[in-house]
């Protein structure tokens, strides 16, 4: 048994929301592999067999937080898509409501960082069932726009690991520091050039 207990008068779906909450900035900062379920408990104010009755193991909290992360991500795709126009305006409107949801939501590049990293390596359904059907999307909204010729898979691949980048990681400046998407300054360089790249790799400049 954990420490903490369950909190008098909290209501059960509050619980399980607050276990999420922390599950996923563990797993964020930490990786699947680095976070013990007890440090969840914790981290929630819980003990372990509260933790397990509200969400399940550590695999059962993973697939739900990335399936939160998934959700959350598909709500920024509609909106962006509700908005998109079958032009180079549309295209860069969707790229950047995705950059500033990476901004607004930093644990969600972080989890997939993770991944690359071969963090839960045994809980290998998450890309098909989370990511595939997001990146699909995206390709079957863009192609009938790109440059004939241009391979969308490769060029996707190559936006989101930008993004993801310079989001968690940064740009490093002349005197050496790491700036990221929170200054100003190299945001928006940072746009400026993502727009020119996504602008040429799509075939969208004329």
């Amino acid at each position: 048994m954990g420490g903490a207990g369950r909190e008098v008068g909290l209501e059960p779906n509050v619980m399980r929301e607050r276990i999420i909450e922390k599950a996923t900035r563990l797993f964020a900062s930490l990786g699947y592999d680095g976070t013990p379920i007890q440090m969840i408990a914790d981290a929630a104010g819980l003990d372990q067999d509260a933790v397990t009755d509200l969400v399940g193991d550590k695999r059962e909290i993973y697939l739900t937080v990335m399936r939160e992360t998934y959700l959350h991500t598909r709500a920024m795709y509609d909106s962006a898509f509700a908005a998109f126009t079958p032009d180079r305006a549309g295209v860069l409107l969707v790229v950047d409501r995705y950059l500033d949801f990476y901004i607004d939501h930093p644990e969600v590049p972080e989890l997939w960082i993770h991944r690359w990293l071969s963090d839960a390596a045994d809980i290998t359904e998450v890309e098909a069932l989370y990511l595939k059907p997001l990146r699909d999307r995206v390709k079957d909204v863009f192609r009938p726009i790109v440059r004939p010729g241009v391979d969308l898979d490769v060029t996707l691949e190559i936006i989101v690991w930008c993004v993801r980048g310079f989001v968690v990681g940064g740009m490093l400046t002349p005197s050496g520091e790491l700036r990221g998407p929170r200054n100003t300054v190299y945001l928006q360089r940072f746009r400026a050039y993502l727009h020119q790249l996504v602008t040429r790799l799509l075939g969208l400049d004329g």
